[in-house]
This record gives C-alpha cells, structure tokens and sequence, in this order.
C-alpha cells in the first residue's frame, strides 16, 4: 500500500473515483483512514467525534489509485448541533463518492446507530463495503457475523489498530471501483488557510469555494484536520488547506489541540503561500503575530487577512492598513488584503493575489542583471569596517526559487552585519519586486564551498 504525497495528490486533480469512509462516531473511520493512505495524516483519539470535517488523502494499491475521504461521524442532534452539521458534512462526501466504505464497531455490536446509517447508504444505490473494525482478537471473528442483519452484504472482519484485515479491505475496493483514466500532470498551487481560532477561516475557505466544505460553528476551534481542496481559479489549479488555529504553546493544553497545531504547521511548511486571517474588528493580536511568525519560518508567501470587515465601520482602509503593518515589522514585505467572508468581499481580490504571490516565488532573476544592481547600491552604501577589513562581493547568484534563495560570494562572511544584510535584501525587493514572498540570503566566504 502506497500514498500518494500531498503535491502528487493535487496534480492528480479529482478524476479519482472517491471512496468515502462513514460510519458512527467512535468506530475507527481515522484509523481506518491512515492505514489506507499509509501515514498518520487524521487525528486520532478515543473521543467521540474527534473528526468533524472531510478530510481528502489519494492512496495506491495493486496499481490502482483512489481519493479517500475521511467524514465525521453520524449521529442524530437538535439542529446546528454538531452532529446535524457533520451529517451534512458526510451526505455531501456521499453524494461525491464511487464507493462507500461503512465501517461499524465489532465490541459495540449492532446499533441503531447503525441501522440509521445503513438504511440512508441503502438509499444512494451506490456500492458499500461493510467494514466491522476492532476485531482486535480471534475470539471477535464470530461476532462479525452479526452485521448480516444490515443487508449489505458480508462483513469484512479488520483491526485498524493491529493493521489486520487492510489488505483484504483494499483488495475489495480496487475490485469495486469504476474505471477511469489519469488526468495529466498539472501544476498546482498550495494555498494555506492559518491563524488563531475563531477568526473566520473556514467561513473564509466555504466562501472562496462556495459551498459548505467545512464545518463552520461560532465555537473556537471547530477545525481539527488540516484539510486539501483542489479547485480551478481563473484557469489556475489551486488546492486550499484549511487548518486547526493555531496558537502559542503554552495555550495548548489537550493533546487532541496539541497534534492539531502540530498539523497546522506542517501545512504551512508544504505551502506555497500562507493566507494569515485575523479578525478585523480586534486587529492584530500577539497570537496573530505568532501565526505570521510561523509562516516566516516556513519562507512561506505571506498574506496577510483582514477578515469580518464587516464589523469594521467607518474605518479607512488605507490607515488600517498602515497601522497593522506597523505591528508587522518582522515581515514588512507580507502582502495585505481586506475579506468579510461572511458578505463574500474581498474574495476574488484575494485569490488573485494568492496567485500572484504565487508566481512571485517562482521568479528568477538574470545573474547578471542582480549583480549590476547589488555592486552599484554596495558603492552607494559601502560596507561598515570591521576588524579593520571592509566586506567585498565577488559575485552574486540566485541558484533556487520557492522560496527564492540569493547566495552572496564574498570575501569574508563575519564581515556581514544584520544591519547591512537587511540593507541587501531590501534593495534585491525595491529593484525585483518580490512583495508577499519571504526570501533567503546566504553570504558564503571566497575560501567556502558553494
């Protein structure tokens, strides 16, 4: 069993025939989930209801790929309650799926739960393989035969913990899934939605979508899956990843928010540019900060969100501006947008500075076009002595983008202060633009191997 990588699962694109996992809460869809995927890529803890979102991952078996979809569990609820929205969540991934896998829990026996979820996959008319998890000894095996009484045909008895049963269970889907072709290679670009909870980001994800991809609730911390969506922009293929909000470490107290931070961060390192959403009506917080401070360490493009503008009344835009980025000063080139997710403003402005933002890391610049500029603003502004000696560029190249990297050959590299670095950088951006991208400069001594 193999899985795909998530840049490989986007330049797939969605022509995969998509098997969704249902089921109860609590009944091992997430184990089930990793174990097909090969990686440990949904949270999972002996909680009811840890995922509440779909979450999309592509695995390969004997030659044969498929999107899996991972769904919150069912179960019945007063309305807006969590569990009506995760039904909606898993009636929608239904509804986009080849093949249903309805996994039920072999130590619980049959509820009526599961008679519930039985008779609404019996109405879809579409393939479903009944899974019963859990059969963790032999003495389970009799108890699988149990789920007969479901009418969905034979049981297929696995131990998502123990990793028994896998195979037979991929075997069975391959065997059940439609025919279909590869898309060609596509170049995509990963787009992830970060910051703290509750400030509009998966109101921000459904509106840039529009549709109800992800479950959004006014409670903090709705999100726990960092979640991939492919979708075409303006002739662009774009995947979003929506993530849990982060927040400092020491405000992490349980383990489930801990390993949804720890999600978090990971998609940023794996993004091409990290949409930053704050709330607008409480401007940048010292946790905003600390998400944006992430997203430089991961050299990621940074924009940075503005969102519930609504809230915002008789404000200038331009002055909000100003003084948010004076909280910035860490990232002065981040780019800046203003959203209300919630009237769907600023959505398509954003998307496109996404894109451009995007592009901008790819952009190398002429080796000999850079030096020309950097050796004439070095004899405009020499270097400070130091140790009696004065820093003197060799030459400069660019030998990687994404994010674009600058080597300086020089003389000595201890020679180079902070002050003087900072001074080179900005001068690479007022003459080569590079706005919303987060760039590294790398000084190597003449004496240095490159």
């Amino acid at each position: 069993m193999n899985a795909t990588t998530a840049e490989e699962t986007m330049a797939i694109g969605v022509s995969l025939p998509t098997v969704a996992i249902v089921g109860r809460p609590n009944v091992g869809k997430s184990a089930i989930f990793n174990r097909i995927v090969g990686r440990r890529q949904a949270i999972v803890e002996d909680l009811p209801g840890t995922t509440r979102d779909r979450l999309y991952s592509v695995a390969e078996w004997r030659d044969s790929r498929f999107r899996v979809v991972d769904t919150g569990g069912l179960d019945e609820g007063d309305p807006g309650s969590y569990p009506e929205l995760i039904r909606r969540q898993v009636e929608i991934a239904v509804a986009e799926a080849a093949l249903l896998l309805f996994v039920v829990d072999v130590k619980d026996g049959v509820l009526a739960g599961d008679r519930d979820v039985a008779d609404i996959l019996r109405r879809t008319r579409k393939p479903v393989l009944l899974v019963a998890n859990k059969v963790d000894t032999p003495n389970r095996e009799e108890d699988v035969l149990q789920f007969y009484e479901l009418g969905l045909g034979e049981p297929l008895p696995m131990s998502a913990q123990h990793n028994a049963g896998i195979s037979d269970v991929l075997d069975r889907i391959v065997q059940n899934l439609p025919a279909h072709e590869d898309a060609t290679d596509i170049e995509t670009l990963r787009l992830a939605i970060v910051g703290r909870p509750n400030v509009g980001k998966s109101m921000l994800l459904n509106a840039i979508l529009g549709e109800d991809r992800v479950v959004v609730s006014a409670e903090a911390g709705t999100t726990r899956d960092a979640i991939d969506t492919p979708f075409e922009f303006e002739g662009r293929q774009l995947t979003l990843v929506d993530t849990a909000g982060l927040r400092r470490p020491g405000k992490v107290r349980e383990s489930l928010e801990h390993h949804a931070a720890m999600r978090a961060r990971h998609a940023l390192e794996r993004a091409d540019t990290a949409i930053v959403v704050f709330d607008a009506s409480e401007g940048i917080t010292a946790q905003d900060t600390h998400v944006a401070g992430h997203a430089t360490k991961a050299k990621t493009g940074i924009i940075m969100v503005a969102n519930k503008w609504d809230l915002v009344a008789g404000v200038d835009s331009a002055e909000f501006e100003a003084k948010m980025r004076h909280r910035l000063k860490f990232a002065p080139w981040a780019s800046f947008r203003i959203t209300s997710a919630l009237a769907g403003q600023g959505v398509t402005q954003l998307l496109r500075e996404a894109v451009r933002v995007c592009d901008e890391r790819q952009k190398r610049i002429d080796t000999g076009q850079i030096n020309k500029v950097v050796q004439r603003a070095m004899a405009e502004r020499p270097p400070a002595m130091m140790k009696n000696r004065q820093l003197k560029l060799l030459y400069l190249t660019q030998p990687s983008v994404a994010p674009p990297l600058f080597v300086f050959f020089v003389n000595d590299a201890s020679l180079v202060h902070f002050s003087y670095r900072r001074y080179l950088e900005n001068v690479i951006r007022e003459n080569f633009g590079y706005e919303g991208v987060a760039i590294r400069i790398a000084f190597r001594s003449r004496r240095e191997k490159a």
